[in-house]
């Protein structure tokens, strides 16, 4: 994508293996992901949406400790989870979760194995060289017609280091604007739901340390095919 301000490197693989050992330290914490009240709406909206369409499966990008896989099963829901975090997957096993070490970029599932795909603030840490090949990698893995919902924190198109991380390696983040999210994933599908808002204000709206100004993004892609082919 054109706009987009680039100081390093850009090779996919050699940011996740930065991602996952930021997040192995992390996997400890009691909750590594932070819920907030809208947040949770999304969520509990994304599953009267599944019962609604009599959907089953869902699949979580980005799953890290399970916290929000936890409330899928217990909505009933079978669920299954990948993470770059060997030790996120970990501690989401001891929580009998199904879930393994897998990439976005290549999941070991087969086509079409899950009527729903949940991943939120997971596809922020893909650079623009990539993140068609991991939507793709969605898409593929979901039936004809499935809801993608995905969560990101905005920006003004710029791929940079977190400027909070104080211990090396840092997490990589693709800041990406409406604009420019609604134009990736418009190319994969209909994004038939979008919204955003803010969250907080300072250090407490994300990640960043309070440098930059950026909001959350929500959007639901349908996949290609007749919708309620299951």
């Amino acid at each position: 994508m054109d706009g987009f301000t680039r100081a390093f490197g850009d090779e996919p693989a050699s940011h996740e293996a930065d991602l996952a050992a930021f997040y192995d330290r992390q996997a400890s914490t009691e909750n590594t992901r932070a819920m907030t009240p809208r947040r949770v709406e999304c969520r509990e909206w994304f599953i009267r949406l599944l019962k609604e369409e009599h959907r089953h499966s869902l699949f979580e990008l980005g799953c890290g400790t399970g916290v929000e896989g936890l409330e899928f099963v217990r909505a009933g829901l079978h669920y299954t989870g990948v993470d770059l975090s060997e030790e996120s997957i970990h501690v989401a096993r001891g929580n009998r979760l199904d879930a393994s070490v897998a990439s976005g970029r290549n999941l070991p599932f087969p086509d079409g194995a899950f009527s729903a795909v949940w991943t939120m603030s997971t596809l922020l840490h893909v650079p623009n060289s990539g993140i068609h090949d991991v939507v793709s990698e969605l898409v593929r893995v979901s039936t004809a017609g499935a809801p993608i919902a995905v969560g990101l924190w905005s920006g003004d198109d710029e791929e940079v280091f977190n400027p909070e991380g104080l211990d090396e390696p840092r997490r990589f983040f693709s800041r990406r604007s409406d604009l420019s999210v609604r134009r990736i994933f418009e190319a994969h599908g209909a994004v038939e739901h979008f919204e955003a808002w803010p969250e907080g204000n300072g250090a407490e709206s994300g990640p960043g340390a309070g440098n930059w100004v950026q909001h959350y993004q929500f959007l639901v892609l349908r996949t290609p095919g007749r919708a309620g082919v299951f």
